[in-house]
């Protein structure tokens, strides 16, 4: 015969709780009492007062917090010696009766309301046959809230009818880390975007993370000895349904009587209008997510009571790697009243046709779910290529750039300039004539809040030329895409890619080679060295520019890579880095460098010119930078950006290609005057600049010894001395002997470190 059902049952207790004491448990012994006290983190007992009726068994510390295991008398108050003095301490006695033989949950609850609480019982007594709770309220003491509890555990529909026993423990002392935000706001949350925006609450340590961690030992030793088996979930989170045996089993069969519990956060989509946040809605996950969470189960009898009860683990022992458990955390629940996107960016999140059944079948739900997208590829005859660039005054290096890209293969270019003072509106005008680019006004003061390379990049999405291209690619006029693989055109590069949809051109960053003044002649001849391939530093030596199938996966175009993935289409991505080797997942929402495991250049790297010549560069400091207007590109930028390791001529092989092209083009005579006039708008300029002692002082570092000997060995630095600049090198390092393995770094406040 089966087990009658007897109905829930509810008790309450409050931890005897002070300043020092987080709770003191006393249950007789043989010979007299045992005392467990938990001491609050940070808390401590003076030494052992031999005038007090105490025999001390065991001291023992977990993470700031002591244990003290004592023998008392069996009459008489419990009187520890303080730093301050013995002092009288209050005790409780166990209820490990009330839950004995059951399968127990060991929950937190923070801001988890009622109803909430009832659904996860009722769901984990269905799915895993839990029988008992010892639910730890984070939360002041409400005796509202508890008497609440109690009779909705007794009338509710969803248990009124279930075998559960409940413990609600209350604590008068705060749980949380003093100094700490509550874990109920999104600045909290794991995986909110813009936290560095987010209006900072005052720190809760009621709400705040975790401190004492002595709690779990707490509970333990209050009320789950003799469970059947145990496991640490909290009241936000679900188990997911068996597939087999149930959690509580599977701790039951586990050697040693330990499993690991693996969770991994769940969101909704939107919640409804003046509705409240339930477990039914989460239905969504996120694709990219990289780190969950551990917790345990455990069977007090087989573990051993002595072994710790702590957070993520029970000390000492090892979890069977064949009994693992998933759980869902829904944080829809943990932070509520929030919008989804102010918790996880919704390009992450996708649903999840499991959490979907799972919602449906066990909590009746009809949640919000997203929108589906769809591709629209479009494949025109020719496949055409189209690159999306903003320029201000880069007349001299125009012509070249467009002729070395035609001869490799891009089709169609559309310019957004502003500004320009040195013939560039010129020359882009009569290209456009000439039908060989699309040159736009940068509509940037129209735009109010974008600066000009946003502002063209958002105008550019509504431009045929770049809707009906195959492949586009959005780069500036001093990157050069250097195919490396058969005849160096892109052409090439596609059927290398097969069904690939993207591909990332890791940056190489080429010095000035030493040149000092500009001459009228090909960049990619003038100056062929380079950074090592293996160059992390400074972060922006691998930065990345993409080519992307204009596919529609993602919704706007980025300044290195497609921005706003639809994340129903995330699988659709297959995304190569330059090496022809496949880009992880988390990269596919955000990110725009390469690392040591995504880098490569074997099929095509982006050559970037940021340098040219020292002249130049004054030119392009004095105009300053098309997306950072603000920041000045003075001698820092010049030792951040000068790179003449090594040399690399694999470019050259293109030699040919752009000399033909650029032949045709300057054949035509408008062109040739446009260009011409660009040049010398660039040489006045240099002039202009050279005759300024400033700007003399400035040129003279550039050329000089030391600066030119530092471009050689920028590899030797850490990446604080690319951010506190060259001053914060020894003046005569360039002259030591420097051997392969030397770094060189300065700490944030420039004192050196090597």
């Amino acid at each position: 015969m089966g087990e009658t059902t007897t109905g829930p049952q509810f008790i309450y207790r409050q931890l005897a709780a002070d300043a020092d004491t987080l709770d003191c448990l006393v249950r007789p012994a043989r010979r007299g009492r045992e005392v467990r006290w938990f001491g609050r983190t940070g808390a401590g007992l003076a030494d052992p007062d031999p005038a007090l009726p105490l025999k001390e068994i065991e001291r023992r510390e977990v993470a700031g917090a002591l244990l003290l295991i004592a023998r008392l008398p069996a009459r008489g108050p419990l009187i520890l010696p303080f730093a301050d003095g013995p002092r009288i301490v209050a005790t409780a006695t166990p209820d490990s009766d009330f839950l004995k033989g059951r399968n127990c949950l060991l929950a937190f609850r923070s801001v988890e309301s009622i109803a909430t609480i009832l659904d996860w019982l009722a769901y984990h007594a269905r799915t895993h046959g839990a029988t008992g709770a010892v639910i730890v309220n984070r939360a002041p003491p409400d005796p509202a809230f508890r008497e609440e509890l109690a009779a909705a555990l007794l009338s509710s529909s969803k248990t009124a009818k279930l075998d559960l026993h409940v413990a609600l423990l209350d604590s008068p002392v705060p749980l949380g880390k003093a100094d700490e935000l509550p874990e109920d706001h999104p600045i909290m949350a794991p995986d909110a975007p813009g936290k560095d925006r987010m209006e900072r609450p005052a720190p809760d340590p009621f709400r705040a993370p975790l401190a004492e961690s002595l709690i779990y030992e707490v509970a333990k030793w209050r009320f789950l000895t003799e469970a059947r088996a145990v496991l640490t979930i909290d009241c936000s989170d679900l188990l997911a349904p068996p597939d087999g045996p149930t959690a509580f089993d599977r701790c039951v069969s586990a050697q040693g009587g330990v499993i690991l519990l693996v969770g991994r956060r769940i969101y909704p989509w939107r919640i409804r209008r003046n509705r409240a946040e339930t477990f039914g809605d989460h239905i969504c996950r996120q694709f990219d997510a990289r780190r969950g969470m551990a917790r345990w189960g455990v069977v007090p009898a087989l573990a051993g009571l002595e072994r710790t009860w702590r957070g993520a683990r029970v000390a000492f022992a090892c979890p069977d790697p064949t009994q693992t458990v998933p759980f869902w955390r829904a944080m829809g629940l943990r932070v509520p009243g929030r919008k989804t996107g102010e918790l996880a960016p919704k390009t992450s999140l996708i649903e999840d046709p499991e959490l979907l059944a799972l919602m449906r079948d066990q909590f009746g739900a009809n949640p919000v779910r997203p929108p589906l997208s769809t591709t629209s590829a479009i494949l025109t005859p020719t496949g055409r290529t189209c690159i999306v660039t903003t320029m201000k005054n880069e007349g001299p290096f125009i012509l070249e750039w467009i002729a070395y890209h035609r001869a490799i293969g891009v089709d169609d270019f559309l310019i957004y300039s502003n500004d320009c003072t040195d013939g560039t509106d010129e020359l882009l005008d009569i290209l456009q004539d000439r039908g060989l680019i699309q040159h736009r006004a940068n509509p940037f003061r129209q735009m109010p809040g974008l600066k000009p390379q946003h502002a063209a990049l958002q105008a550019a999405e509504t431009e045929p030329l770049v809707q009906q291209s195959s492949w586009v690619i959005c780069m500036d006029v001093d990157e050069f895409i250097n195919v490396r693989i058969g005849d160096g055109r892109l052409p090439t590069l596609y059927d290398a890619i097969g069904d690939a949809n993207m591909i990332s051109l890791t940056w190489r960053m080429f010095g000035n080679a030493d040149v000092a003044h500009f001459a009228d002649s090909f960049i990619i001849e003038q100056f062929t060295h380079a950074a090592h391939e293996m160059t992390r530093k400074p972060h922006q030596a691998w930065g990345f520019k993409t080519l992307f199938r204009n596919i529609s996966i993602y919704k706007k175009l980025g300044v290195h890579r497609p921005k706003g993935l639809k994340p129903d289409l995330w699988d659709q991505v297959r995304w190569l880095n330059g090496s022809g080797q496949p880009m992880p997942r988390d990269i596919f929402r955000n990110g725009w460098r390469s690392s040591t495991d995504t880098f490569g250049y074997d099929w095509v790297s982006l050559n970037h010119y940021a340098c040219r010549s020292a002249e130049s560069f004054l030119v392009k400091r004095e105009r300053g930078r098309v997306n950072h207007v603000d920041r000045d590109q003075g001698l820092n930028y010049w030792f951040r950006m000068n790179h003449n390791a090594i040399e690399d001529r694999t470019i050259l092989t293109k030699l040919p290609l752009l000399q033909a092209e650029w032949d045709r083009l300057m054949a035509d005579p408008g062109i040739s005057a446009a260009h011409q006039s660009a040049v010398a708008a660039h040489r006045s300029k240099i002039a202009a600049l050279m005759s300024h002692p400033a700007q003399v002082k400035l040129y003279d570092a550039l050329t000089g010894e030391r600066m030119r000997a530092l471009s050689r060995i920028l590899r030797h630095f850490g990446a604080s001395v690319f951010n506190a600049g060259p001053d914060a090198i020894p003046q005569d390092l360039h002259r030591w002997d420097i051997p392969a393995d030397f770094l060189f770094t300065v700490d944030h406040q420039g004192d050196a470190e090597h």
